[in-house]
């Protein structure tokens, strides 16, 4: 259904923006490293934030798995034709992608930085050849290009539960926008360049999300986008043949710096945690001679390359949509506590208190649709996970049980990771 997707497009950015809006006024208020975790633990208290690092533990580097599923995905499809390319090839592929950006992040803080400048850069002149592209041609005219839009909202309606399902991959698409408060404590400015992103960014993405879609609608049928392998290969093979290659080459950059992004932020939130005491301690380390997380690297590349073997991409974006979503709405309701508990907190930004309160509705709705209409055993896994957190946060957490055994597994793996705890110091000032 046309119209169905491209409804569900627009309100996926619309909500993304209110939660993007409701974590600028967090990020503003309380701008310390680890993003929802240090926001949550100081509206809700010390366990839904241990549920979160637990939970983030996982979901998160699946998230990175779908990401380096898909950059494999678009960057042997040309090689390949109409035909798939191996699943062996896919999976080593991302491998390669996922251990070579850990080890970057895990080296060099600035250098990661310009990689996810320049990949940036040429993301957005890729998404510009693609809508620039759907707009000449439906400014052409051509019947068969307008055909798709004339009765968009013609086909079969989606039940509830499938549209639950299609906003977990749209906001998937539009995840990112919760990156900038793992960084507030690096960031110069943050009370005044945090809403500033927020407000010309999203709507940004959102604009260029839709040009990008009705640019595939003008030229595929639904049939064919649905059947389509990488959809941006098959727009590019209709429209311009010649140099076919260069759109999925541009695809596979842009999801290179997403995933650059992604992983970028996941070392400062296992980092924030171990600090905190919800990690093994060797977390929160830094290496000695780049002053980078970098156990934290290799702990959340580890654990994203286990998510590598399934290499189902629906599956790994419904899950972590699925568990994120969860997050998001803890969060936004310590941001509702915070507006009560502490109302002289200073707040340089201030988003409209309803916002967050449909944030937090939308949140477990997202959440309780496909259990209430589709139930799957992936959900009632999930619940299970997360209740799983309680079993480590009591003995270990909270009444701090502790293994002699362990101190020496830590000191063997810090003399062979040469990394030492941060003392205070954080990374922008190593570097």
């Amino acid at each position: 259904n046309v119209g169905v997707a491209l409804t569900i497009w627009t309100a996926s950015g619309l909500v993304s923006l209110m939660g993007s809006l409701c974590y600028a006024e967090l990020g503003t208020a309380l701008p310390f490293s680890g993003g929802e975790y240090s926001h949550i633990k100081r509206g809700l208290g010390s366990l839904p934030a241990f549920v979160f690092v637990w939970t983030s533990t996982f979901t998160k580097p699946a998230s990175n798995a779908a990401r380096a599923l898909l950059f494999a995905e678009y960057a042997t499809q040309p090689f390949y034709g109409i035909c798939p390319a191996p699943e062996v090839l896919k999976k080593c592929l991302a491998l390669a992608v996922l251990w070579s950006l850990g080890i970057l992040n895990g080296r060099s803080v600035k250098v990661a930085a310009w990689v996810q400048m320049v990949f940036t850069l040429l993301k957005m002149m890729a998404l510009s050849v693609i809508a620039v592209g759907g707009i000449v041609l439906l400014v052409g005219g051509r019947k068969e290009n307008l055909a798709r839009f004339e009765d968009m909202f013609g086909s079969e309606m989606p039940n509830a539960s499938q549209i639950a399902e299609a906003f977990f991959q749209g906001l998937y698409a539009y995840g990112g926008w919760w990156s900038l408060n793992y960084m507030a404590e690096e960031m110069k400015n943050p009370s005044r360049n945090i809403p500033l992103t927020v407000m010309t960014a999203v709507p940004a993405v959102i604009v260029f999300y839709l040009l990008v879609n009705i640019s595939y609608l003008t030229v595929l049928t639904p049939k064919e986008i649905v059947s389509s392998v990488a959809v941006a290969v098959t727009w590019a093979d209709r429209v311009i043949p010649s140099v076919a290659w260069i759109i999925p080459l541009s695809v596979a950059v842009s999801i290179f710096g997403a995933l650059n992004s992604s992983m970028f932020t996941l070392g400062r939130l296992s980092y924030a945690g171990s600090q905190s005491g919800h990690l093994p301690v060797l977390i929160s380390m830094l290496n000695v001679h780049t002053c980078t997380p970098a156990p934290a690297m290799i702990f959340s590349t580890t654990i994203a390359s286990i998510f590598i073997i399934p290499s189902d991409l629906i599956m790994l974006t419904n899950y972590f949509g699925f568990s994120a979503w969860l997050m998001i709405g803890l969060t936004c309701a310590s941001l509702i506590v915070l507006r009560y508990r502490e109302p002289n907190l200073h707040r340089p930004y201030k988003v409209f208190l309803p916002v967050p309160f449909v944030m937090v509705a939308m949140s477990f709705f997202l959440v309780l649709a496909p259990i209430v209409w589709s139930p799957n055993t992936q959900y009632f896994y999930a619940f299970l996970f997360m209740l799983g957190s309680l079993i480590v946060y009591l003995p270990f957490v909270h009444f701090k049980l502790h293994f002699a055994f362990f101190d020496k597994i830590t000191c063997y793996l810090q003399l062979l990771l040469e990394v030492s705890p941060a003392d205070g110091s954080d990374e922008s000032k190593c570097e």
